[in-house]
Formats: structure tokens, C-alpha cells, sequence
């Protein structure tokens, strides 16, 4: 996953993810523009394993993390971009420089599919798991890159066990997808959200937060409750 070479950025001419766009309108009497990308909406997922006991999240490469990640390094490593065409991007940076831990997630851009059923699709594909949309419970509606795309994000959460994995995970390899399951104890939660230097989403971020205060205490709770069998 982390082995990368070759690295070469070049205008974007067209694409079936984005658009880039410019808005022109008049707020307040004065004239006024911005530029944006129109893009899909998209859906997240946050599965704990309580066979496990553990939060499963995805691990995977980002192009865009990658050379925002050498521009950072480097400034100016972009700036030729689109005068020039592809350029290699050099110096490079190891791999590692642009992967990145997230919530299993997918775009919604398959007319007919429900939320709950693209989801449940990222689930199987990404993680291995297979869940009925109706297991699914949904944890809250956003406003995603509100400066850049303006795209809408729903976020699920499911509880689920090792009988559900039935499958590797790992993503779609004729799509070109090279993804790592991920299972974050419970008990190492929090650290992992507070410890700055693991690369992560503000979704699981966000995500792993919300688990903490809303599904933790209950679950845990009813664990201490439950009667430790005894042996015969």
C-alpha cells in the first residue's frame, strides 16, 4: 500500500467524481464569485465489533493527501500544474505521507440505492461485513468542504459480529482499491482521537466521539451486568 513511485501531477480535464465550477451571484447589492466543486454526496460508517470489542475502521492511501502532503514539504511543487502538464512531483515523499485512517464511506452515485443500501454496500466491499440496511442506525446529516463542494454527508453506525464477516474487505481491486482493516480497541478509543500525529479524518474524529458519549456507556454498562457463565 505504502510503496509509491512515480508520482506525477497534471490538470484535471474531466472527471465522473467532480466539476469545478464558478458561482456569480449579487449578495447584498455587490456583485460577488466563487469557485467550487460539484460532486457527489456520500455516506460513512461506523461499525463496532462486539465480538471483538473494537471499532473497525478503514486505512488506505490518498492521492490528494500525498501531494498536499509535498506541496507542504515543498512549496511550490505544485505550481506548475496545468501550464506544463504532468509534472513529477519531486522531491518525493514516502507512501506513508499520504495514508490516511477513516471510516469505511462511499460515494452516493448509483440511482436507486438508498442511504442505508450504500452503505451497507461500502460495508461488504470495504470491511467484509454483510448488513441488512435496517441494522443500520443513523447517527447525523452534514455539510461536507462547505468552502469547496457544499456536498452532503450521512454517517451510520452498526453493531456487528465476527459471524457477519463473511468476506476480506479490503475494496474493489478491479476499481484499483487497496484498502487495510482497521480494529481500534475500545479501551485505546480516546487516545487514538486525541493523539495528533495518527493521520485520520475529521469523520472518525467526529465519529469514534459520538460512539464514546451515546453507544459506550450503555454497552458497556450491560457487559457489567451480564452474568460471567460459570463452569460445569
Amino acid at each position: 500500500m505504502e510503496h509509491i513511485e512515480g508520482a506525477a501531477v497534471g490538470p484535471c480535464t474531466a472527471s465522473p467524481y467532480l466539476q469545478p465550477l464558478t458561482l456569480h451571484y449579487r449578495q447584498n447589492g455587490t456583485q460577488k464569485s466563487w469557485d467550487f466543486m460539484k460532486t457527489h454526496d456520500s455516506v460513512t460508517l461506523l461499525p463496532f465489533s462486539s465480538s471483538r470489542r473494537s471499532l473497525v475502521l478503514v486505512r488506505q492511501f490518498r492521492p490528494a493527501v500525498y501531494a498536499g502532503e509535498v506541496e507542504r514539504h515543498f512549496p511550490g511543487s505544485l505550481a506548475a500544474v496545468g501550464r506544463e502538464g504532468p509534472r513529477e512531483l519531486q522531491p518525493a515523499l514516502p507512501g506513508v505521507a499520504g495514508v490516511t485512517v477513516e471510516l469505511c464511506a462511499g460515494l452516493v452515485d448509483q440511482p436507486g440505492l438508498s442511504l442505508e443500501e450504500v452503505a451497507c454496500k461500502e460495508a461488504w466491499e470495504e470491511c467484509g461485513y454483510r448488513l441488512a440496511p435496517s441494522s443500520l442506525r443513523r447517527v447525523a446529516t452534514y455539510r461536507s468542504g462547505v468552502g469547496l463542494t457544499g456536498s452532503c454527508q450521512t454517517m451510520f453506525y452498526a453493531e456487528v459480529t465476527d459471524a457477519q464477516r463473511s468476506g476480506p474487505g479490503g475494496g474493489l481491486a478491479d476499481e484499483g482499491e487497496l484498502i487495510e482493516v482497521v480494529h481500534l480497541p475500545l479501551e485505546g478509543a480516546q487516545a487514538f482521537v486525541d493523539d495528533p500525529d495518527i493521520p485520520k479524518t475529521l469523520g472518525v474524529i467526529f465519529g469514534i466521539s459520538w460512539f464514546l458519549g451515546h453507544v459506550a456507556p450503555t454497552w458497556v454498562s450491560s457487559e457489567a451486568h451480564c452474568p460471567t457463565p460459570q463452569p460445569q
